[in-house]
């Protein structure tokens, strides 16, 4: 009987640290998800900002000449539509959502620079900052789902750097800032996609 009881006290210690686990995990996904639509909301707030300081002429020009494809992000392999993103593990999603987080740790400390000194952007260091706190949440929500796993990532290659990218581009001021904010924001939103999915 006395062994009975040990063994029903192990499993309910068990099952606490267990719930205790599953609770800490919700916490730091709920955090990074409202982390993460912030990003996005500023994201929209600061693309908007900027077309709205545009001239009528610039904003057509605008329009016309940026495909959102040409994000140095889409290097980073990601699924390609909703079927797929619900289909992959909450691992994989976690990775691709650190690595779209890890891609804008340069640029976001020019971010604000980048846009004319019209907007109201905020600080200039709280996108870093808040990059930063959500590189780090997700860093611990990976490690997590790997409980003692080896971390074989499939997605080892890293972008390239985003300076580089628009740096070369040869295009105006005007564009590479409308082309750096939309990039942004859209990378943002994939992360809130993928984090809610996860």
């Amino acid at each position: 009987m006395a062994r009975a009881h040990v063994l029903l006290s192990v499993v309910l210690v068990c099952l606490l640290v267990n719930q205790g686990t599953a609770s800490e995990n919700q916490r730091l996904f709920n955090n990074a998800v409202i982390r993460v639509q912030h990003l996005h909301q500023l994201a929209a707030k600061m693309i908007n900002d900027f077309e709205d300081s545009l001239l009528p002429e610039e904003r057509r020009q605008l329009s016309k000449i940026f495909p959102l494809s040409f994000c140095t992000s889409d290097s980073i392999e990601a699924p390609t539509d909703k079927d797929e993103t619900q289909k992959s593990s909450m691992l994989k999603l976690l990775r691709i959502s650190f690595r779209l987080i890890e891609s804008w740790e340069f640029p976001s400390q020019t971010l604000s620079g980048t846009v004319s000194n019209s907007l109201t952007v905020g600080n200039p260091n709280q996108i870093t900052e808040k990059l930063a706190d959500l590189k780090v949440g997700i860093s611990v929500l990976i490690k997590g789902c790997l409980d003692g796993q080896p971390n074989m990532d499939d997605n080892e290659s890293l972008p390239l750097p985003f300076e580089d990218f628009y740096l070369t581009m040869g295009e105006s001021s005007l564009r590479e800032s409308f082309r750096l904010l939309a990039c942004f924001k859209k990378d943002m939103h994939k992360v809130e996609t993928y984090l809610r999915v996860a």
